[in-house]
């Protein structure tokens, strides 16, 4: 499926030495040449339903700030969804925010096998031999997912500049969230705009959960992170209020769930 000489999946820092690793399941808009854009125009392939626009700049400033490995698949979601699991009614949409994504209709076993393959596994793969190697090495591991949204969903606006996603761990969750409503201009969601209900929360569930790590994921509002400059304030700030969990990452504060 893939251009021969471009990688389904992207390591940046992969060394890094903080105690996070950031992952970005929706960095990319990359349609590989043989799915013709699966039949959309250009618009809707530069729109959230391809990608989370700012997400990728918030977290390679994230990961600089935290010296924090950087993962992300460089293929588009519309393709394979990794941020879902194999199984899941949406992870090749054939229809996504009420626009239709011909290219996804009437996919076969074999075709949805083929770009499991080809993206999705080669990408879990990744993130699970990082874990892995940083256990090895005898480093602590929190996983911190960075997502974004759009401001008006179907029609139906959306108040909170960010939204933090979280399950019954709140190690990270709950101090993050804290802090930020340390600042009275910010309306924070609480697993809004989406939470682990939606189906949402794979990523953080494969690798955090299952292996008893600290985990989250961070959704920003993609207005709020229009442009390089936006981004990289944002990384800014959620990266200090990181770097001071670190303790809760390496074991040298309680953290209990």
């Amino acid at each position: 499926m893939a251009d021969e000489s471009r990688s389904p999946v992207r390591e940046e820092n992969r060394t890094g030495a903080g105690p996070f690793v950031i992952v970005c399941d929706h960095a990319s808009n990359f349609i590989p040449p043989r799915y013709a854009s699966l039949g959309l125009s250009g618009e809707n392939l530069h729109a959230h339903i391809a990608w989370d626009p700012g997400a990728l700049g918030v977290s390679r400033r994230l990961a600089a700030v935290l010296d924090a490995p950087l993962l992300w698949p460089d293929t588009s979601r519309l393709v394979v969804d990794c941020n879902r699991d194999p199984d899941a009614p949406d992870l090749i949409a054939a229809e996504s925010e009420g626009r239709a994504v011909p290219g996804n209709r009437g996919v076969d076993e074999a075709e949805r096998l083929h770009r499991l393959a080809a993206v999705h596994v080669p990408y879990h793969l990744a993130i699970e031999r990082l874990i892995e190697d940083r256990a090895t090495a005898g480093r602590g591991t929190g996983l911190v997912a960075v997502h974004s949204f759009t401001p008006v969903y179907l029609g139906v606006s959306r108040p909170w500049e960010i939204g933090i996603v979280f399950d019954e761990d709140r190690r990270l969750s709950e101090p993050l969230v804290a802090a930020l409503q340390d600042d009275p201009a910010l309306t924070v969601g609480l697993n809004q705009p989406y939470g682990p209900d939606d189906r949402v929360y794979y990523t953080v569930t494969r690798h955090a959960r299952a292996r008893g790590l600290p985990g989250v994921m961070i959704e920003i509002r993609n207005d709020v992170i229009a442009g390089g400059a936006a981004e990289t304030a944002w990384g800014d700030r959620l990266g200090a209020i990181l770097a001071s969990l670190s303790a809760i990452v390496s074991g040298e504060a309680d953290a209990a769930v």
